[in-house]
């Protein structure tokens, strides 16, 4: 009995030591993808989102863009201060970003020269790859119909491509690809997040409303077709989003860019009603 019971004191005494000595294994942090759709001047609701989520901590750690999503999502990539990407969106007027040509290209009135020159002047780095938050920019390949996304090579020029909405913009020569807007394919692009190894994706759908009452131009068709077109192939991408964030546009044509503190406003809105959801999908609460 005496050598029973010290080997079972030996046996507890090494369960004992092994459960002290065992490493803690901390459970990894699920990798949240923002991703924030094209809407042009409905964009502004993207800086509302961002806002909503900076202030409650919530880590971002990649976002990827499609038209004005780009061009918002890589401003803030490059620096991440929502009171910053804020204040550069107050700036923003129309024809700051649309160069109207005199005599139109066969290809599309606005050249976009305007677009990279604003890209340049307002985001911190100069390439896709040196965003401080990994940035995936989504665009439209116009002989292959491909949805390719840009992971290297000019910020401002991969944002340019991404926006280059067809029939308005010239399409933009990007290595040896020709591109255009990247909601003729993938709006959302919430399928790329997944890709890059997303967990958590929260996606930004600016169409769900695209009633326009104000259509008095070419452009305006245009614009209001392809804005159709996005909301009905945004349904199939939504599918892969964790959290989809939806602020009221209320009916604002894709270029008005009298209506910033509203949207802004929505999308703070719309981010703060989904807040306890997303706090509960990384471990917040």
């Amino acid at each position: 009995m005496g050598i029973k019971r010290f080997i079972l004191c030996l046996a507890v005494l090494f369960i004992v030591c092994s459960c002290q000595s065992a490493p803690v294994v901390k459970k990894a942090e699920p990798k949240v993808a923002l991703v924030l759709g094209g809407g042009s001047a409905k964009g502004f609701a993207h800086v509302g989102v961002l806002r909503a989520l900076e202030k409650e901590k919530i880590p971002i750690h990649m976002i990827v863009g499609t038209s004005v999503g780009s061009l918002i999502g890589g401003i803030y990539a490059s620096n991440p201060d929502s009171f910053q990407l804020e204040w550069t969106a107050f700036k923003i007027n129309r024809g700051d970003i649309l160069d109207y040509s005199v005599v139109s290209s066969k290809m599309g009135p606005v050249q976009g020269a305007k677009l990279e020159a604003f890209v340049e002047q307002n985001a911190k780095v100069k390439l896709v790859e040196a965003t401080k938050i990994p940035f995936y920019p989504v665009a439209t390949d116009l002989n292959t119909g491909e949805t390719v996304t840009l992971e290297k090579g000019s910020l401002a020029k991969a944002i340019h491509a991404s926006s280059a909405i067809p029939g308005i913009f010239v399409p933009v020569a990007f290595g040896n690809r020709t591109l255009v807007d990247g909601g003729v394919t993938s709006n959302i692009a919430c399928e790329v997040a997944r890709s890059k190894g997303a967990d958590i994706i929260i996606a930004v759908n600016l169409q769900k409303d695209i009633r326009d009452g104000d259509i008095t131009s070419v452009i305006d068709v245009i614009a209001q077709s392809i804005a159709i077109m996005m909301h009905v192939n945004s349904k199939t991408k939504l599918s892969y989003a964790d959290i989809i964030l939806e602020p009221d546009t209320k009916g604002i044509s894709m270029f008005d860019f009298s209506q910033k503190k509203i949207l802004m406003e929505e999308g703070i809105k719309a981010t703060e009603r989904a807040m306890p959801r997303i706090k509960a999908l990384v471990g917040k609460q």
